[in-house]
């Protein structure tokens, strides 16, 4: 789950990671009147999406009057903001955050994520603050520099005064990042956050280190122990059928293909995105319906897909160990029965009772292109595309 840089921000100073004064605004007058309460003569104005490039979009400005806040405000609000994050369709802004200025002497990065090669977390530090970090990877990766954590163990002292002393600080600078690299490890751990990055990280002319933006994602696995968070979703910044996909327990991800995909399990969901763009085809989704694939779940995927007007054909890939091929099979012929799938459909079955999943399908009367391996119904597939 995402949430709004102003809503990170109030997270982080709940674990004493400094962060500027400001407040959310809905209105222009609301912007103002925040504005009002900063003690400040410069203003920062930023539209609050779930996308990152908002200031080379225009969704970040700075205002030295309150007349210029208001004016600024009522730009961004209502705009649609479109960045590289956003696809060429962009984002309404709905929400602004307003902001005291700071005194800015550098501009830093700094990521926390989870190595999952190594099952420790990670911090990532560069000097290279304010740029698009996926661009400092790809053009000068060793300006990224890398801190592992143990788990159990958590965040030593020397290690975050290791990350300050690479980002070239000194002196009051130095205490200051360790504070803030520990409490910002806190916050990241305490949250069961998947990413936090702040892009750019600060150093003031007063030589304190501060986030000057915010960025959290949390595994939606683990939200049960956070009720506080939960409510922090915002449903107007998500897609509509990952939204509907959620109300069934279906793991969906909406992508920009023509297939759409129903498979049970991640791994093999995955491997069935691969081997259709392997074939010539682009999946049109992620959908992992679990260990349960019966008429109800199989119907509600249905829904989902064939709600997408891109999808052209489908593939279903199911293999029966949790769940036995025979009652899948039953379960695709009932939702058909209830769910209008006005494209191809390619079946693939395979494990438990496969071959009376089979029978099932061929007398079923449905018009199913029944495939006999996962590379045989990547072909089928992506011929019913092109059909």
């Amino acid at each position: 789950m995402k949430i709004h840089e102003y809503q990170a921000k109030e997270i982080f100073r709940k674990y004493n990671v400094p962060v500027p004064n400001g407040h959310v605004a809905f209105t222009a007058d609301e912007a103002v009147a925040v504005a009002k309460t900063l003690a400040s003569n410069v203003y920062v104005v930023k539209a609050q999406i779930h996308a990152g490039g908002r200031g080379k979009g225009g969704g970040v400005k700075l205002a030295k009057s309150l007349e210029e806040v208001k004016t600024i405000a009522d730009q961004i609000l209502g705009m649609t903001l479109v960045t590289h994050q956003t696809g060429p369709e962009g984002k309404l802004v709905q929400r602004l955050l307003v902001e005291e200025g700071v005194d800015i002497k550098r501009e830093l990065y700094v990521g926390i994520v989870l190595d999952r090669q190594l099952g420790k977390d990670v911090f990532m530090i560069s000097t290279e603050g304010g740029m698009e970090i996926e661009k400092v990877a790809a053009e000068t990766p060793e300006k990224i520099i890398k801190e592992w954590v143990e788990p159990g163990i958590g965040l030593q002292p020397f290690q975050a005064r290791k990350m300050a002393y690479a980002l070239g600080l000194e002196g009051n600078q130095v205490r200051s990042a360790v504070k803030f690299f520990i409490a910002l490890y806190n916050a990241f751990t305490a949250s069961d956050s998947t990413l936090t990055e702040i892009n750019p990280l600060v150093v003031t002319g007063a030589g304190d280190v501060i986030a000057l933006d915010a960025k959290m994602n949390f595994d939606d696995n683990a939200l049960f122990r956070h009720k506080e968070i939960m409510e922090l979703r915002d449903l107007s910044e998500e897609e509509p059928s990952e939204i509907e996909a959620s109300k069934y327990n279906l793991n969906y991800i909406k992508l920009d293909g023509n297939v759409g995909c129903m498979v049970n399990g991640a791994g093999l969901a995955m491997g069935t995105m691969d081997i259709i763009k392997l074939h010539g085809g682009e999946p049109a989704n992620f959908l992992d319906v679990g260990g349960v694939a019966n008429a109800e779940t199989v119907a509600n995927g249905f829904r989902i897909i064939m709600n997408d007007p891109n999808v052209k054909a489908v593939l279903i890939n199911i293999f029966g160990g949790i769940v036995r091929c025979d009652r899948v099979a039953q379960g695709v012929i009932d939702a058909l029965k209830l769910v209008l799938v006005d494209a191809p459909l390619v079946v693939r079955l395979e494990g438990t009772n496969a071959k009376e999943a089979a029978e099932l399908l061929e007398n079923s009367g449905l018009d199913f292109l029944v495939a006999t391996s996962l590379e045989d119904a990547a072909k089928k597939v992506t011929a019913a595309i092109k059909e």
